[in-house]
Parts: C-alpha cells; structure tokens; sequence
C-alpha cells in the first residue's frame, strides 16, 4: 500500500482512484462498508483520512480518544486491501471551506473518480459542508459520489460504542463491532524487567495518546510483526499502572506463552481477547507470582476455546 502525507504533487499512478473518506478510527464494520463500497474496477482503491485526528486538534485537552494508532490504522488498511492511503495533514485541510476542499483537493490535487462517505459525514471550515452538499460538488468536479448508510439498526457500530464496550471490560463485543479482534500495535519497549526476575517475562508497550480500556488483565493473541520471531503467538497480558510498584504511567505488559528471544524494537500488535480480572495489590511477591499463575492458566483455557 502507497502512503501519501501531502496532497501537493501526487503521482499519475496515485490519481483517479475511488476513495472512502473519512477518519476511520478503529476501522470498525460500519467503516469496512465505506471501504468495501468505493471497490471500483479499473480504479485504484483509496482511503483518505486525517492527521492528526480533527478532534485532538479542536479538543487537545480531552482524555485520549483514539482507537489505533496512525502506524495501526494503516496497517489493517492494508490488510483490507486498500491500494493508496492519503493521510492528509488535518491543519492544512482545516481552513478550507467546503467548497476549496471538494475542488482543490478531492479534485485537482487527487483527481478522484470517486468518493464514498457515510451519510453524517461533514466537512470543510466550520464543518459547514455535508455529504448532500458533497454529492452536489461530485457533479460539478467530475467524481461520482456514494453515501453509506450506517449499519445496526437501531444500535449502529460506532466508535463511540466501541469505547464504551472496551471501557467496560468487553473487548468481544468490541471485536464483534470492528469485525476483528481490538489491537493495541508498537514497538517493544524497555521496563523495568521485574516481569523476568518473576519467572513472567514481558513484551511492553506505550499505550500513549489511545483510548485505555478497562485496566487489569486479558487474555491476548499477540501477532509478532517482523524478525526471527514474527508469527502468532498466544498470552495474557496486564494493562494498567503496576499497583504494587508505585506510581507508573498506564502501559501493556504482555507475557508470551511458551517464548524465548529478544523482541525489543520489534513492533507487535496485542488483540484483546477477553477481560479476566482487575488490577490488584498483593501481599508480596509470592502472591502476585500464584496469581499470575492462575491467569496465564485462565488465558490459556480461554484461547484454547477459540
């Protein structure tokens, strides 16, 4: 898949395409619908989506939203068979009115054949553009243009549902909402080892900047994304600030079942599988170790049952 961070001066090869538009956070079923509509034969697929997202933008100072991270969103992207990603940068597109954007940039810059888009989709300065106003501009620029209707009935997927199932220790209703398992992707990170002086080494991983779910302990499927060791593996996993060790940021710490080697740096991306308890303190090491004992014992019976 072809990544462009700038609509200036894009390649022949990258114009004409059928794009979905939009942010795409989390790329769940209803976002898959939007992708699978813009599938055009004789046209590149693309997808056009924001950097950073418009909300951190307008709403620095909220709690972290996001669902995947941009490296993340890509990477399932591709996985859907996406052909061209355009991940345009948000505060050059922001002052741009409707009408600029549907011309200067889903137009002469991209030179689409068409768009797709759902059906509360809004855009341009002010937000004052919708996806009527944008059908419109598609006859007079010359790209067809699709509106999605959203899916769910009455409760639709939404990524807003989605936080809600994970803040509430339900990744698989989250997962039955995107359609695939709720990943948390990045390279392996340096901690503190104690995992390994326990006997329970640790893959970690930044949670910065993402939406947390509910803190405790899951059992997880771990895809190991590049090196020696790539391949799927299976694990549990803890989610959360460490409790007994003080004050810590949140972050994953992942242990791997039935692994040896050396993942720092390597990106791998942790699926969560199913909430198994909360954080927890205990009365010393001995406890702690017994009951991490139990929940790789729990994990492994409930991926096992997959």
């Amino acid at each position: 898949m072809r990544i462009y961070r700038d609509h200036s001066d894009i390649p022949a090869e990258a114009r004409g395409a059928s794009a979905a538009l939009g942010n795409f956070d989390g790329l769940h079923l209803g976002h898959q619908g939007v992708i699978d509509l813009a599938r055009c034969p004789g046209a590149p697929l693309a997808v056009i989506t924001f950097e950073p997202h418009p909300r951190e933008v307008f709403a620095p100072e909220a709690p972290p939203f996001r669902l995947m991270s941009p490296a993340a969103k890509a990477s399932r992207l591709a996985k859907l068979g996406v052909d061209i990603l355009f991940e345009l940068p948000f505060e050059r597109i922001a002052p741009l009115s409707a009408e600029a954007f549907m011309s200067d940039v889903l137009a002469d810059a991209l030179d689409l054949s068409h768009v797709v888009v759902g059906r509360d989709f809004r855009f341009g300065k002010g937000r004052s553009g919708d996806a009527d106003l944008l059908r419109a501009g598609g006859a007079r620029h010359g790209f067809e243009v699709t509106l999605a209707s959203l899916i769910g009935g009455e409760a639709p997927v939404s990524s807003t549902a989605i936080r809600a199932a994970l803040t509430q220790g339900r990744p698989r209703d989250a997962g039955r909402m995107l359609g695939h398992w709720h990943r948390i992707e990045g390279p392996v990170l340096h901690g503190e080892k104690r995992g390994r002086d326990l006997g329970y080494p640790t893959a970690n991983l930044s949670v910065d900047g993402l939406h947390l779910p509910k803190l405790g302990v899951y059992a997880v499927i771990v895809d190991i994304l590049d090196g020696p060791h790539a391949g799927r593996r299976h694990g549990v996993a803890s989610l959360g600030v460490r409790p007994m060790f003080g004050e810590n940021a949140p972050n994953l710490e992942t242990h791997l079942f039935d692994f040896a080697g050396d993942l720092y740096g390597v990106p791998i991306s942790v699926a969560l599988v199913e909430y198994l308890r909360p954080e927890q303190s205990f009365d010393g090491l001995a406890a702690l170790i017994a009951q991490m004992d139990a929940d790789s014992a729990q994990a492994r019976a409930v991926l096992d049952a997959l």
